[in-house]
This record gives structure tokens, sequence and C-alpha cells, in this order.
């Protein structure tokens, strides 16, 4: 069986490089995840620490992802303007803030940078927006 391998990356050199670029890329964000000193949040989480502890939610999704659903109440920063608006979140800086993106490699990258920047306690949200609707929770379009 190993001895085939061999044949088959040289008989299908494409499909190889597609699959080891994608085993990568889900390493890097799993490392990243690992990594960051930010803890994902389940849906359920999420939702017990907004009603204890008054927990933020921020959309870091672009405005056309944003418009077309998000939750109640979450403030939205998309990533491509992120660095120049972090400072909009600095009077929730002692309070939780739980980040969350389609499916999360964003929110990610954006906890990690509120972390750089002293924010005392960043979440994501497990599955990001995807995950939330999953888990059957409520969405809203306005606003």
């Amino acid at each position: 069986m190993m001895n085939r391998i061999p044949e088959f990356v040289g008989n299908h050199p494409i499909l190889f490089f597609a699959l080891a670029a994608v085993i990568g890329m889900i390493a890097f964000f799993e490392y990243q995840r690992l990594f960051s000193g930010v803890k994902q949040l389940s849906p359920t989480e999420a939702t017990r620490l907004q009603n204890d502890e008054d927990a933020i939610f921020v959309d870091v999704r672009d405005d056309s992802e944003y418009k077309k659903g998000h939750i109640l109440g979450a403030r939205h920063i998309p990533m491509s303007n992120f660095d120049k608006r972090m400072t909009e979140l600095e009077k929730f800086q002692k309070k939780p803030i739980i980040l969350y993106c389609s499916n999360g490699p964003r929110a990610s990258r954006a906890a990690g940078k509120l972390r750089k920047a002293n924010f005392e306690s960043v979440y994501t949200l497990a599955g990001g927006l995807g995950g939330w609707e999953k888990a059957t929770m409520p969405i809203s379009t306005k606003g």
C-alpha cells in the first residue's frame, strides 16, 4: 500500500498539492486557535455569559454578510476595518467580548488583536454564526 503513494502523487500532482494545502490550512487555524489564549464558547455558553456578565457580541463579517443576519444586539466591526475601529471597544475592555464571523478564522484573528491590546476576557463563538444557527439560536436582520 505505502509503495503506491509515490505512484499516486506522480499521476495526480494537482490533487496531492490541493490536499496538502487543505491539511496545511487546517493545521494553521488549529494552531492559531490553540495557542492564541482565546477560548471558544458554544452558543449556550455564550448566551449564558451574555446574560450573567453582560458580554458583548462583535460581528467581524463584512457588511453584506451582516445584513443577511446577525446575533441580536451584536456590534458590527468588519475585519477589513478592525484595526481602525478597535478603539470603539475600549469602553468594554473589562467586559467579556465574544467575537464571531461565519465559521471562525476572522474572529480568531480579531480576538488575537484584542488580547494583544490587553482586553481581559476575549472569546470566540465556536462554529461562528453557522454554529449559532445550528443551535437554533435567534438571528436578526435589522440594524
